[in-house]
């Protein structure tokens, strides 16, 4: 069977992944994780979060997976106790001092290295496994033969997990200097100010105040910049290379985010198990994951190395034909909707419907209400709620 993960910045997301279909869902507490401008949960939110998933009969992994300094232990071991008693179903961890502490002290703790780790090799993984690990998140840049080969030589019961889709980082396996030394902001920290998205332009000395732009063929100067990773088209590919877990980015993502691709994905993935040599590719799964995309789409290094086809040298993405208009509270009525505004919709204009329940649905908007009975033309206000 193949695990679909998702990401989960705050509770609102946790319960849109389960909603639309995740089977695990991945995120932080307030400390240890790699996102730290995510809201993250606290402990009590840590222990609420659990109880959401496994009451659906999901799993929930939590990230422990910064660079560790002498100062961030003497907290680790009782944090990891805690996760352990709150029933978290597996950290995901990089330094050895995580894996150190839970043998020392018998934590009741699942194990995934997390792909900061950086394995790209079958021995790699078995060290990993001989210490205790049950997952290796695979590094961003091994292919696909090169996976296959891992899952022939590790253990069989060494699971392989690997990003299917979302941002990709500029620097190997996300180990990058750039923002510590630009902004003080650690991205092994969870801290990154993304300086790879950045414009840069050179300028000579004894000419201070006339910048050049760094030119790529004319296309742009996010000499940096990578486009996202999209492998919806090739789940065949991802399954018949060994990897159990597919793993979505994106805790510092929205709702809607979560929900258009996590949905799309289920759909594929569902469609693949239910009935494998048979499977055709829906494009309308891929023209879905569009409509929530903010740059350009690579595959990674799962074909080889993907060169200028990875990068994304213009910051300016094409005009979004779709905006997230809102989220549905409830349905106090037939025919009426109670909706938290996202971005402002007007009487007269047609809304598509992103649910688990409903393909290709979509309604005209006939009437708007506040919740004081009061008709409004539009919706315009952040986060209003309406009928």
């Amino acid at each position: 069977m193949i695990e679909l993960l998702a990401p989960a910045g705050n509770l609102e997301t946790l319960e849109t992944a389960l909603y639309f279909g995740a089977d695990a869902v991945y995120m932080a507490g307030k400390q240890y994780g790699l996102r730290a401008f995510a809201d993250n949960f606290t402990e009590d939110g840590l222990r609420r979060a659990v109880q959401v998933t496994h009451a659906q009969g999901k799993k929930l992994y939590i990230t422990v997976n910064s660079v560790l300094w002498n100062r961030d232990l003497t907290e680790l071991a009782p944090y990891l106790r805690y996760l352990a008693e709150i029933g978290v179903d597996a950290v995901i961890a990089t330094d050895p001092a995580v894996l150190q502490l839970i043998s020392k002290f018998r934590i009741p703790l699942s194990i995934h290295i997390s792909t900061q780790a950086n394995t790209t090799n079958y021995l790699s993984a078995s060290f990993w496994h001989e210490r205790g690990a049950s997952r290796i998140v695979l590094s961003r840049e091994v292919s696909l033969a090169e996976i296959a080969e891992m899952r022939q030589k590790v253990p069989g019961d060494l699971e392989l997990e690997a990003f299917v889709h979302g941002s990709m980082c500029i620097a190997h396996s996300g180990r990058c200097l750039l923002s510590s030394v630009l902004t003080g902001r650690s991205g092994n920290r969870g801290a990154c100010a993304q300086p790879c998205r950045w414009e840069y332009y050179l300028y000579e000395k004894g000419y201070e105040g006339q910048y050049f732009p760094v030119m790529e063929d004319n296309q742009g100067t996010y000499i940096m910049n990578s486009r996202d990773l999209m492998m919806i088209e090739h789940i065949p590919e991802l399954a018949e290379a060994g990897i159990t877990s597919f793993k979505i980015e994106g805790r510092m993502k929205s709702a809607y985010y979560v929900a258009s691709v996590v949905h799309a994905y289920r759909r594929a993935i569902d469609k693949y198990e239910s009935d494998p040599q048979g499977y055709r590719f829906d494009k309308s799964l891929k023209d879905e994951l569009v409509k929530s995309a903010s740059r350009g789409f690579t595959t990674g290094f799962y074909f080889g190395n993907p060169h200028q086809e990875g990068q994304d040298t213009q910051r300016t993405v094409d005009p979004r034909a779709y905006t997230f208009t809102g989220k549905v509270i409830s349905v106090p009525r037939s025919g009426v909707l109670e909706v938290e505004q996202r971005n402002k919709f007007s009487i007269g204009e047609t809304l598509e419907v992103l649910s688990p329940y409903f393909e290709n649905a979509s309604f005209t908007v006939q009437f708007i209400y506040d919740m004081n009975g009061t008709e409004q033309e539009s919706a315009p206000h952040p986060q209003q709620h309406v009928r």
